[in-house]
C-alpha cells in the first residue's frame, strides 16, 4: 500500500475519531433486528402496503420478506435520467422473484445544469442537492423498508442521494446507474465552435447545430464532467456492481445489470444473513479511494465539495488539503474530456473501470481490503459484466489498455500527479485544476479586472476590454451570495483570450463547471465575498499571482492598503428573486463555507464539533 496514501487515510481517522464512532453508534441503534415494519402499527402498515397487490400485501404481513425502497431522479427532459422510466418495474419484477417487495418510495428534483447554465435557475443548482437529500430521508422515513436502491446519475443527484444514504446508514444501500448517450460530434469540435461563437464568426445556428449534434439522446453526456464523475466515483466506493457504470441505457446488458443490482440489495439484509448496512460499508478508506479515483482520473472539480459533504453525513471529515494531498500521491492515469480528446465511451471501450481499478489496485494506491456491496474486496471489481448466453456475468477485464492515449499506466502515466491542488495565500483557500492546463500557463501573474457577474466579463470581451494579459477575478458567487453557480460560460471567452496568446486566470468565491479546465482557475475561494474575503476588496489593475506549481494564491497589495479599503458592497439581493430563488432565502443563508462542503444539512454545532 502507497504509504502516503495510508499516512492521509491514518490523519483523517484521527481527525474523524469522535465522529465516526457518534455516527457508528447512531446507525447501530437505528437497526431492527427483524423487518423495519415490525416495529408500525397496524394502521401504520396498513397505509404502507394499501396499494399493493394481494401478493405484495402477503409478504408485507409477514416477517421474513425484505422491503426494498426506490428512489429515482426519473425525469424524461433530462437526457441521463430519463432512461429510468422503465426502471421499478424491472426492479420490482427482480425483487418478486428472490421473494421480496420493491415499492416506488419517491422521486428527487432533478436539475441539469447543462439548461441552466448562465441562467437564474443555475443559482439553485448546488443547493437542490440538500433539496435531494431531504427528499431522500421523506422518501425512506416511513421506515417500512430493509433496504434501498437509489437511480441517479448526475451532477448534485448522486451527492445528494449520497448525503441521504449515509443518514440512513443503518439501510443496505445499492446505486443504480443508467449508462452515457452514443457518441456524438468530438469534443475537441465542439469547443472549437463554442470559442468561433465566442468570437463572432459563427451564429446561434451553427453553434445549435453543434451542440445538438453532441447532446442528442438519452443517456448521460458523454464528456467527463460531473455526471461520469460521480459514476465512477461512487463504483470506486463499492456502490455499484462491478463494470456497470458506463453501460449504454436501452441495451440487453443494462437491464440485466438492473436486475442484478436489484436482487443483491436483498442480499444485503439482515433477513438474508448477510447484514451489511451501507453506513458501516462506508468508512474512511472507502472516501480516501474516491479521492484516488478521482484524482486518478483528472474528475470534476465538484466533487471535492460533494464528497466532503457526504462523508460528513457519514461522521468522517476531509478537507481540501486532503484532496491535495491524496492527488500529489496519485498519478494521472486518463485522458477524457477536458482533459484530452476521448469521451466516457472511449474510456469504456479502452478498458475502462477494469482496468483503472486493476491499475490503481497493483499499485497500491487504493485500500484493497474494504467492504463492497458484492463483498469484502476491490479485486472484484477488476472484472466486466457480459452476456452469454443471454445470462449475466462477469469475465477478467482487460489487463492493458486499448487505446493509450486514453488510458495509460501508473508506471507511464500521463502526469506524475492527479492535477488537483490547493492554493493558499492572503486571498484565501481555494482549488484549482491543473490536469488539463496547457503547459506553462499554471503560473500567472498579471493586473485584477473585477466583476461581480459573469455576464459583465462576456460583455466586457464582446467590447474588446479584455484584449491584454489579466486575472479574472469574479466575486459574490459564493455559497451564502448566490448558492455558489457554475461559471462555464466563461470559458469559451477566456479560451480565446488565451489561443490569441495573453496569460489569463479566474479568481473567483463561486465554481466552474466539471467540464472546465483549460483556463487556469482559483475556484471556491474562501472565505467568499460576503463572508468578509479579501476578495471583496480587490480593485481593477491589482497585481494578482497565481502559481499552481507552489499553490501560492497571493493578492500582491500592501496590508496598509489594504486597511484603507473598504469591502465592495454587491447588490446580491438582486439575484435572489425570480426563478424560484426567493424560495431558497433560508437554506442559501445557511450554506457552509465550500471547503466544508457548501452544505445546510448540518446546524452550527454540528459543524463545530466536525472541525
Amino acid at each position: 500500500m502507497n504509504k502516503d496514501i495510508l499516512a492521509i487515510t491514518e490523519r483523517i481517522k484521527a481527525r474523524s475519531k469522535d465522529t465516526r464512532a457518534a455516527y457508528l453508534a447512531k446507525i447501530a441503534a437505528a437497526k431492527s433486528e427483524v423487518v423495519h415494519r415490525a416495529g408500525l402499527s397496524c394502521g401504520n402498515l396498513a397505509h404502507g402496503f394499501a396499494a399493493c397487490g394481494k401478493e405484495d400485501k402477503a409478504k408485507l404481513r409477514g416477517l421474513n420478506h425484505a422491503d426494498v425502497a426506490i428512489v429515482s431522479s426519473y425525469n424524461d427532459m433530462l437526457s441521463a435520467h430519463q432512461p429510468y422510466q422503465s426502471y421499478p418495474d424491472i426492479i420490482k419484477k427482480a425483487v418478486s422473484d428472490v421473494g421480496g417487495v420493491a415499492q416506488f418510495a419517491g422521486g428527487v428534483p432533478a436539475m441539469c445544469d447543462g439548461v441552466t447554465q448562465g441562467q437564474p435557475g443555475m443559482d439553485l443548482s448546488l443547493m437542490s442537492r440538500d433539496v435531494i437529500a431531504m427528499s431522500t430521508a421523506v422518501a425512506l422515513s416511513h421506515n417500512m423498508f430493509d433496504g434501498a436502491l437509489m437511480l441517479g446519475i448526475c451532477d448534485k443527484i448522486v451527492p445528494g442521494l449520497l448525503i441521504a444514504s449515509m443518514t440512513f446508514g443503518h439501510l443496505p444501500t445499492v446505486f443504480v446507474p443508467a449508462g452515457p448517450m452514443p457518441s456524438g460530434i468530438p469534443n475537441k469540435e465542439k469547443a472549437r465552435i463554442r470559442q468561433q461563437f465566442a468570437k463572432g464568426e459563427v451564429g446561434k445556428d451553427e453553434l445549435l447545430e453543434a451542440e445538438s449534434a453532441s447532446y442528442h439522446s438519452a443517456g448521460t453526456c458523454t464528456f467527463f464532467g460531473t455526471a461520469n464523475s460521480n459514476q465512477l466515483v461512487v463504483e470506486i466506493m463499492g456502490l455499484h456492481l462491478p463494470g456497470s457504470s458506463f453501460v449504454a441505457p436501452n441495451t440487453q446488458l443494462r437491464e440485466e445489470l438492473t436486475k442484478a443490482a436489484a436482487r443483491q440489495v436483498t442480499r444485503l439484509t439482515s433477513q438474508a444473513g448477510n447484514y451489511m448496512p451501507v453506513g458501516q460499508m462506508i468508512d474512511e478508506r472507502s472516501i480516501v479511494n474516491a479521492i484516488v479515483g478521482l484524482t486518478a482520473t483528472g474528475g470534476s472539480t465538484n466533487l471535492t465539495m460533494h464528497i466532503i459533504a457526504f462523508a460528513r453525513a457519514a461522521g468522517i471529515i476531509i478537507d481540501f488539503q486532503d484532496f491535495s494531498d491524496i492527488s500529489d500521491a496519485v498519478p494521472l492515469i486518463t485522458r477524457i474530456y477536458p482533459n484530452g480528446h476521448a469521451d466516457i465511451n472511449h474510456f469504456h471501450q479502452a478498458g475502462g473501470m477494469a482496468l483503472l481499478f486493476k491499475e490503481l489496485l497493483d499499485a497500491g494506491l487504493l485500500h484493497e481490503d474494504v467492504e463492497t456491496i458484492c463483498g469484502k474486496g476491490l479485486r472484484r471489481y477488476t472484472q466486466q459484466p457480459v452476456l452469454q448466453d443471454g445470462e449475466l456475468v462477469w469475465v477478467d477485464g482487460a489487463t492493458e489498455s486499448g487505446d493509450d492515449e486514453v488510458i495509460a499506466s501508473v508506471a507511464k502515466p500521463f502526469k506524475e500527479d492527479g492535477g488537483l491542488k490547493v492554493l493558499k495565500g492572503n486571498l484565501g483557500t481555494s482549488v484549482i485544476k491543473t490536469s488539463s492546463l496547457r503547459p506553462g500557463s499554471e503560473i500567472v501573474s498579471a493586473p485584477a479586472v473585477v466583476f461581480e457577474d459573469q455576464h459583465e466579463l462576456e460583455a466586457a470581451f464582446k467590447a474588446g476590454e479584455l484584449e491584454k494579459d489579466f486575472v479574472a477575478v469574479v466575486r459574490f458567487q459564493g455559497p451564502k451570495s448566490r448558492g455558489m453557480p457554475e461559471l462555464h460560460k466563461l470559458t469559451p471567452p477566456l479560451g480565446v483570450l488565451q489561443d490569441k496568446g495573453f496569460k489569463v486566470a479566474l479568481v473567483t468565491d463561486g465554481r466552474m463547471s466539471g467540464a472546465s479546465g483549460k483556463v487556469p482557475a482559483a475556484i471556491h475561494l474562501c472565505p467568499e465575498a460576503l463572508d468578509g474575503g479579501l476578495i471583496a476588496k480587490v480593485q481593477n489593475g491589482d497585481m494578482i499571482q497565481l502559481n499552481g506549481e507552489t499553490g501560492e494564491l497571493t493578492l500582491m497589495v500592501s496590508d496598509e492598503e489594504l486597511a484603507k479599503r473598504e469591502g465592495s458592497n454587491c447588490q446580491v439581493n438582486l439575484h435572489h428573486v425570480g426563478m424560484g430563488r426567493e424560495l431558497f432565502g433560508s437554506m442559501r443563508r445557511n450554506l457552509s463555507t465550500a471547503d466544508t462542503g457548501a452544505c445546510s444539512l448540518f446546524d452550527d454545532n454540528y459543524l463545530a464539533e466536525n472541525k
